[in-house]
């Protein structure tokens, strides 16, 4: 990758997508991935297992976040390094270890397996391992773009040597589960897990003492608690919602990433200016549906209406990733108004009125997966 850009052109990609390009792996750009397990890796030098480059659209409007998914071979481990971005890591399938150390800090580890969620520390060293007979395969989410975009100089963001003690210190208690904390989020009581490590997000949470706070007004039954990580600006939540149930439709500013956990159904996306009713408008064909599983992500654009749906037999769950949480803002906080009805001003619309055409499309699909429906009356107000 050249260091710096030359005056003599204008410059067509970001530093980030240059980079990615001179990477060598596949990179792959759409609305959404419906498992990103399967999509194709390649030898990754710079990393040293398998990998290949996530870069939704949704993400590339926000240029702040960027994603990639890596596999480790059976055996093998990934090469020691560390950088200037934050970095978060889900692990989709296998077990192992991670060492995290800096200079002159004795080395911590501890293991994970399927379902594990964790958080390198800014700029510390680390290496995964996978002591297995399977492949391992994770999805990080990390600050790449925005921290490369500026400095242009990828030496200095994957050689600087200073160590952020006031991220980590090398504590030997530091990826423990970690403590709840309550806070008051839109006047209702709302559950925050301050943790650097979450063992299994794919269990029942109760065992880590984890008490979901109803978040009713974006699906009926709907359960959600958020996190933070590692003094990370990048953060985000998880959801879960009833089988037989889909979200009421709602727009934000772009960059939040959804991944899949629990159950399976669709996502509807279109534009705010196809207005409330698409398919009303006739606009139907303009309106993106995109089939969601264990292991898929997808992200919505700026202004893009959104709705999620659990066409599965079992109670879905999803992770929401994104940067801006309740310890750290990042610039504008561009996810407000999504609980408040857009007719009093907020970017939500009620399942009363909503267009017809997507509670008949849901039954539809019900009916085809041998599900019943949850759905309230059409006329219910949200919560």
């Amino acid at each position: 990758m050249k260091h710096a850009v030359s005056m003599s052109r204008v410059p067509t990609e970001t530093a980030y997508e240059e980079w990615m390009k001179s990477e060598g792996v596949p990179v792959y750009a759409d609305w959404g991935i419906e498992d990103v397990k399967e999509v194709e890796r390649k030898p990754w030098a710079r990393m040293g297992g398998k990998g290949a480059f996530i870069h939704l659209n949704g993400m590339k409007e926000y240029g702040i976040c960027g994603m990639y998914v890596m596999e480790i071979p059976p055996g093998q481990s990934l090469n020691p390094e560390k950088h200037l971005y934050e970095e978060l890591i889900y692990i989709l399938k296998g077990q192992g270890a991670t060492e995290i150390w800096q200079e002159g800090q004795p080395k911590r580890s501890f293991e994970w397996a399927a379902g594990s969620f964790f958080a390198p520390p800014l700029n510390s060293w680390h290496r995964l391992y996978n002591g297995s007979r399977e492949p391992v395969i994770f999805l990080a989410m990390t600050t790449a773009p925005i921290v490369i975009d500026i400095f242009h100089n990828v030496d200095f963001v994957f050689g600087d040597s200073y160590a952020f003690t006031d991220r980590y210190a090398g504590e030997e208690t530091y990826f423990k589960v970690g403590k709840l904390v309550e806070q008051n989020l839109r006047n209702h009581k709302h559950q925050v897990w301050d943790t650097n490590f979450i063992p299994d997000l794919t269990v029942d949470l109760g065992r880590y003492g984890l008490k979901q706070s109803q978040s009713p007004s974006k699906a009926e039954g709907g359960m959600s608690f958020g996190f933070e990580m590692s003094e990370n600006v990048l953060t985000g939540h998880v959801g879960d919602w009833p089988t037989g149930i889909y979200h009421r439709a709602h727009y934000h500013g772009p960059g939040a990433v959804l991944l899949g956990l629990k159950s399976k159904g669709y996502v509807l996306l279109w534009h705010k200016e196809l207005g409330i009713h698409p398919y009303q408008n006739g606009h139907g064909d303009e309106v993106i549906k995109l089939h969601w599983r264990e292991g898929s992500v997808y992200s919505p654009g700026d202004g893009w209406f959104h709705q999620h749906f659990n066409t599965g037999s079992e109670p879905a769950r999803h992770i929401a990733l994104r940067t801006g949480g309740a310890k750290y803002r990042v610039g504008v906080h561009r996810y407000v108004g999504v609980v408040e009805n857009i007719k009093e001003g907020g970017t939500m619309v009620d399942y009363k009125d909503e267009d017809p055409q997507i509670r008949r499309d849901f039954d539809a699909d019900l009916r085809e997966n041998g599900v019943a429906s949850q759905m309230p009356p059409v006329g219910k107000t949200a919560a």
